[in-house]
C-alpha cells in the first residue's frame, strides 16, 4: 500500500517489514479454531513428550490432556457451560495448565487471578467478572472464602503446591471447598458436551489496570490469543517441530505474558515446561543447570538480579538459544552487560494485556536496535497520534501515542463500554486501533522505541521529563541495582524529578553523589531533585516496578 492510497499516512508504508528476518511472513491466515485444539494437537503428535517439569515431578502432554477433560466433565457436572466464568488463582505448576485446557474445552472463560491478591482485590475481580467456581491452592483458599458471599462464586475448588511435586503430598481437607483430586477421582468414562466455540468467543478475562485503577477485565478472544500464538511462534522459528525445546516459565501464567507467550506457545510446540512457582534466583539458577532450556522469558527485574549472582554463568546460562524480556522498558545498560556475561542476545519485546499481549519484538539476525522494542510482528499496524486529541498522526520520528490494530487486539473490557469506547476507536476506513497509553516513537526502519507512559509522565516547569529516561542514567552508575523516578509537586516547577534507588549489595553511593552522576548525561531539568536509598521497590508479581505505590507513599508523606 503506498502513501497515497493510505491518505497520507506516514506509516502506511510499513518499512518494518524490510527488516523482517528471512523466515518471517508479513501476512499469516491465523487458525479459527478453538484454544482447547492446542492441546489436543499437540497431545496427539507427541502424547510422551514432557509437558511439564516441576519440583523433580513431570507429565507428559498426554497426561495433561487425559486430566483436563477428566476435570472438564467434573467442572461440567458441577454446573459450569459455556461463556460461564471460571477463576483460577495458582502460581506456575501444572495444575494450573490442566485447569486452563479444561475451562477452554467447556467454551467458559479464564479469570486470571492473581495469588497475591488480599480478599479485597478477590472480591472486586469475582464481583465484576461474575466468577461461579474459583481454583486456588489450599493456603490460599482462606483469602476467597472469606469473600465468597460478597460474590458470585459457588465452588471453591483447592489443590497444593506439593501435590504435583516428586513427594505427591496430597493437599488436606480445607472446610468450605473441594478438593480437585476427589474431583478428578470422580470421573469415570469422560462424556463432555458437545461444545460450538466461535473465534469471537471470549477464551480469558485478564484484569489490568490494578496498578493505576480499578482493574478492568480484557476480553481476549479464541482467536486473539491463538493469532497471538501463531506471530509469535512464527517470528522466532522457521517450521513447527513438536517435542525439540525447553521453556524455563518463571514469569507467571496468570500473566498474560506468560499465559501466552509461556504455556500457550509452548503447549502449541510440545515444548517441556520447567515451571518455577515463585521467583528465586538459587532455583532458577539449578533448573538453568539441569534442564538446559532453549528459551527462558522473563523481565528485567529478573535479569538485573542474574547480573548480581556472583556464580550466575557458572550454571550455564551461556547455552540458552533465546532470552527474552518483557513487561516493562529494559534498560541499554542492563542488556550490555547480560550479553557480555551469556555471549548470547537479549532481546526486548512489547505487548500489553490487551493485545493478548505480544505486538512488537526484536529480530533473531535482521538488522537490530537496542533500547528499541524492535518491530510489529506479521499483520500488526501501528501508528503515532498526537497526545492531546489522539487524531493527528505524528511525522515518522517524532513522539506521541502508540496505536496499534491486529488480530491479538482484544475484543474490549468486559462490561465497561465506557473505557472500552477509550482504548479501541476506529478510523475512517473503519479499522479498529487500540490507543496503548503509552509515549512511542518511531525511526524511519519502522523500529519503535517507548518513551513513557503517558500517565507516568513528569512535567517540570513546562518541559516533558520521562521516567524512563533518568532511570536509564541511574542504571548507568556502577552501584545501582534498581531504580524509579516520580514526579512530585514542586511550588516552582509544577513538578520536580525525585528518585528511587537500591544499591547492589556489598556497594556504596550517597543521593548526593548519585545526583551529580545524573547532571552528566541529563539536562538540567531533568535531574532528580531528591534521590531516596531503599533496600527494595514495590514490584507486581511480574518483577514490574509499582510507580504507583511509590507516588501514594509520597502523597502520604505530605
Amino acid at each position: 500500500m503506498s502513501k497515497a492510497e493510505a491518505g497520507g499516512s506516514p506509516y502506511a508504508a510499513r518499512p518494518w517489514l524490510e527488516h523482517y528476518d528471512y523466515w518471517v511472513r508479513s501476512h499469516v491466515n491465523y487458525p479459527r479454531r478453538p484454544l482447547h485444539e492446542i492441546l489436543r494437537l499437540t497431545a496427539v503428535e507427541v502424547p510422551e513428550q514432557r509437558a511439564t517439569a516441576f519440583l523433580g515431578a513431570h507429565l507428559t502432554f498426554g497426561e495433561i490432556r487425559e486430566q483436563a477433560d477428566k476435570l472438564a466433565a467434573a467442572l461440567a457436572a458441577l454446573g459450569v457451560a459455556q461463556h460461564d466464568r471460571v477463576g483460577i488463582m495458582l502460581p506456575n505448576c501444572p495444575q494450573y495448565v490442566v485447569a486452563a485446557f479444561a475451562v477452554l474445552r467447556l467454551g467458559a472463560v479464564v479469570v486470571n487471578v492473581n495469588p497475591l491478591y488480599t480478599p479485597r482485590e478477590v472480591a472486586v475481580v469475582g464481583k465484576d467478572s461474575g466468577a461461579r467456581v474459583l481454583l486456588t491452592l489450599d493456603v490460599l483458599a482462606p483469602v476467597t472464602l472469606a469473600v465468597k458471599e460478597q460474590t458470585g462464586i459457588e465452588h471453591v475448588i483447592v489443590t497444593s503446591v506439593m501435590e504435583y511435586s516428586a513427594a505427591g503430598v496430597p493437599c488436606p481437607p480445607v472446610e468450605g471447598a473441594q478438593r480437585l483430586a476427589d474431583l478428578l477421582a470422580g470421573v469415570g468414562e469422560v462424556d463432555l458436551p458437545a461444545v460450538e466455540i466461535a473465534p469471537e468467543d471470549v477464551a480469558v478475562l485478564q484484569y489490568t489496570g490494578g496498578t493505576t485503577g480499578v482493574p478492568k477485565g480484557a476480553m481476549l478472544t479464541h482467536y486473539n490469543i491463538f493469532a497471538n500464538v501463531i506471530q509469535t511462534g512464527c517470528w522466532g522459528h522457521s517450521e513447527l517441530r513438536r517435542g525439540e525445546d525447553s521453556y524455563l516459565l518463571v514469569i507467571p501464567y496468570f500473566h498474560i505474558y506468560g499465559f501466552t507467550v509461556g504455556m500457550m506457545e509452548g503447549v502449541w510446540r510440545g515444548a517441556q515446561q520447567v515451571l518455577i512457582p515463585k521467583y528465586d534466583v538459587e532455583m532458577l539458577l539449578n533448573a538453568i543447570r539441569d534442564y538446559r532450556p532453549t528459551f527462558f522469558p522473563a523481565v528485567p527485574t529478573i535479569y538485573i538480579s542474574l547480573l548480581n549472582h556472583p556464580q550466575a554463568k557458572e550454571y550455564g546460562l551461556d547455552r540458552i538459544r533465546n532470552f527474552n524480556s518483557g513487561s516493562a522498558p529494559l534498560p541499554v545498560e542492563v542488556i550490555e552487560q547480560f550479553e557480555r556475561l551469556t555471549g548470547g542476545t537479549l532481546k526486548e519485546g512489547y505487548g500489553l494485556s490487551e493485545a493478548s499481549p505480544v505486538t512488537h519484538t526484536t529480530p533473531a539476525l535482521s538488522r537490530r536496535k537496542p533500547g528499541s522494542i524492535g518491530l510489529p510482528l506479521p499483520d500488526t499496524d501501528i501508528r503515532v497520534v498526537d497526545l492531546e486529541t489522539g487524531e493527528s498522526e505524528v511525522p515518522v520520528g517524532q513522539e506521541g501515542e502508540l496505536c496499534i490494530a491486529g488480530p491479538q487486539v482484544m475484543k474490549g473490557y468486559w462490561n465497561r463500554a465506557d473505557e472500552t469506547a477509550i482504548a479501541l476507536r476506529a478510523d475512517a476506513a473503519g479499522r479498529t486501533w487500540l490507543y496503548t497509553g503509552d509515549v512511542a516513537r518511531m525511526d524511519e526502519d519502522g523500529f519503535t522505541y517507548i518513551v513513557q507512559r503517558k500517565k507516568d509522565m513528569v512535567i517540570v516547569s513546562g518541559f516533558n521529563v520521562y521516567p524512563s529516561e533518568v532511570e536509564g542514567v541511574l542504571y548507568a552508575h556502577p552501584s545501582v541495582l534498581e531504580a524509579a523516578v516520580i514526579g512530585v509537586p514542586d511550588k516552582y516547577r509544577g513538578e520536580a524529578v525525585k528518585a528511587f534507588v537500591v544499591l547492589k549489595q556489598g556497594a556504596a553511593a550517597t543521593p548526593e553523589e548519585l545526583i551529580e552522576h545524573c547532571k552528566l548525561g541529563l539536562a538540567e531539568f531533568k535531574v532528580p531533585t531528591r534521590i531516596e536509598l531503599r533496600e527494595g521497590l514495590p514490584k507486581t508479581a511480574v518483577g514490574k516496578i509499582l510507580h504507583r505505590v511509590l507516588r501514594e507513599e509520597e502523597q502520604q508523606e505530605r
